[in-house]
């Protein structure tokens, strides 16, 4: 199964590159696919690459409901 996870952009890299952090985690992703993304943005991310910008409280609810499934299934 294939996922997409919202993800905020915390730093522009040169080349279409960025950082981003999902849950304490940051991860460099390009941003070839995307046009406009800024620091502070939540871009959906995908196999390292954004595919798209998403509104942020969305991507809050979003990223809420994906650590809620994890410790459930922690359990």
């Amino acid at each position: 199964m294939c996922l997409a996870v919202p993800a905020e952009v915390v730093e522009l890299m040169d080349d279409d590159l960025a950082v981003i952090e999902i849950g304490g985690v940051r991860k460099e992703i390009s941003l070839m696919l995307v046009d406009g993304a800024e620091v502070g943005d939540f871009v959906l991310v995908h196999a390292g690459f954004a595919i798209e910008k998403v509104d942020p409280e969305e991507a809050r609810k979003t990223l809420e409901l994906l650590e809620e499934y994890a410790r459930l299934d922690d359990q």
